[in-house]
């Protein structure tokens, strides 16, 4: 796919083969009955709730919305327009297509697969984000809106008491044709056939490259973008308060929400400190502020930062003085942005301690630079209360450097003598 991919985009050249090792060996062997599968739908507010379609079929839809940073391929749109052939989307729905990109977006029309989307009723929106993250499209309150998105996180869409579901462009065409969740495979029509094109209009007429060397490039900003702070290095110990203590499944959403609102301060990090947790807690960047130097701790439950690998959520944080998370367990890539910016992503030995801990209670780290250096486990006291308990952590030797040199960017430094 990888090669076919890059052939289209007239880099072919560039392609390399990657394969395992020879009789190497695998943790894990999973197989997979093909003939056992069938059309899922996740339910509202979570992708983790997926079911079959079945389940929620004839359950009223109001919007169908198409394409994504899921789903973003030029079939997952052709798709839809061969389903949407001829038909016209039920006056209650809005049927909104996001083309994943410009390229995309040329391929279709010159295909015809766009004026079948606009001729059924899709209203074509410019290739971005959009309402995957609440820039726009935002759903009515309550009304069940399918969307060929990543996450569906509450509130994410734009509207807080929202209803959104995800799924297939197969589902969501089904949908839009039927007014109500249903099961592609119930449509009357065979499934479509799509060729890809044998030659892809590739236009980079608008892409200006940088010169070979890169040498030289002067980078102008305006006054919205800000150098990323430097953060301090690791210390031999570290303590400070529990600001904000929280459940299980808190997704980077909640700690750094997307949307028109805050998304113009991306390139801010000052300025997009101030929307931590403001879903879930909006007085904690001004409590944060009396810790900024000192630091200070957040305590979080189990599968702690899953949704969108969103670095901001690690990055702001830190600005705002976090300098280590307690937590029954970690989602994957947001305990590598914690590490990456200086952050220490611990794990409580013992479920339970996290039940003793109450928001508020000092924690002091006595050796933590030396425990991490000396292997996975780290004594956390608990001054206020006065007793002790332990962490543990699962880092890599190269993240634990990370953590010693204030995060990434600091280790690179260090390594170029800067």
């Amino acid at each position: 796919e990888v090669k076919r991919f890059m052939t289209h985009q007239k880099r072919g050249e560039q392609w390399r083969e990657l394969l395992a090792d020879k009789d190497c060996d695998y943790d894990e062997h999973e197989e997979i009955a093909l003939s056992t599968l069938e059309p899922l739908i996740a339910l509202p507010s979570s992708p983790g709730t997926a079911v079959p379609v079945r389940q929620g079929k004839g359950e009223k839809v109001y919007q169908s919305v198409i394409g994504s940073s899921a789903n973003p391929g030029y079939r997952d749109f052709a798709i839809v327009a061969q389903m949407m052939k001829g038909k016209q989307a039920k006056d209650h729905i809005s049927f909104d297509i996001n083309p994943a990109s410009r390229q995309v977006l040329e391929n279709l029309t010159r295909n015809g697969h766009l004026e079948a989307l606009i001729c059924s009723g899709g209203r074509i929106h410019q290739a971005g984000c959009n309402g995957c993250i609440g820039m726009g499209q935002a759903p009515a309150i309550g009304k069940p809106s399918l969307r060929t998105v990543p996450r569906n996180f509450r509130g994410r869409s734009g509207t807080k008491e929202d209803s959104v579901y995800l799924c297939s462009p197969e589902t969501a065409a089904a949908a839009a044709i039927t007014g109500e969740i249903t099961d592609p495979r119930d449509l009357e029509m065979d499934y479509p056939k799509i060729e890809e094109p044998k030659e892809w209009i590739i236009d980079t007429a608008q892409v200006i490259g940088p010169p070979p060397s890169g040498v030289g490039i002067q980078l102008e900003k305006g006054n919205n973008i800000v150098e990323l702070p430097h953060f301090a290095t690791l210390p031999k110990a570290l303590h400070g308060p529990v600001l904000i203590k929280l459940g299980d499944n808190v997704s980077t959403d909640d700690i750094m929400p997307a949307g028109a609102r805050i998304l113009p301060f991306r390139s801010n990090i000052p300025a997009i400190s101030q929307f931590v947790f403001d879903q879930v807690d909006n007085t904690y960047p001004e409590r944060a502020k009396k810790y900024q130097k000192s630091g200070h701790f957040i305590v979080g439950g189990e599968n702690y930062g899953q949704g969108s690998s969103r670095e901001h959520a690690a990055l702001a944080p830190r600005y705002l003085g976090v300098r280590a998370v307690l937590a029954k367990s970690f989602a994957r890539i947001h305990r590598a942005n914690l590490s990456n910016f200086g952050i220490v992503p611990l794990i409580f030995q013992n479920p339970q301690d996290w039940e003793r801990i109450v928001q508020g209670d000092q924690l002091s780290f006595p050796n933590i630079h030396e425990e991490l250096q000396k292997g996975k486990e780290v004594t956390v006291e608990n001054v206020t209360q006065g007793y002790d308990f332990i962490a543990t952590h699962n880092m890599s030797s190269r993240e634990i450097e990370s953590i010693f040199a204030g995060g990434l960017i600091g280790c690179f430094r260090k390594k170029n003598g800067k």
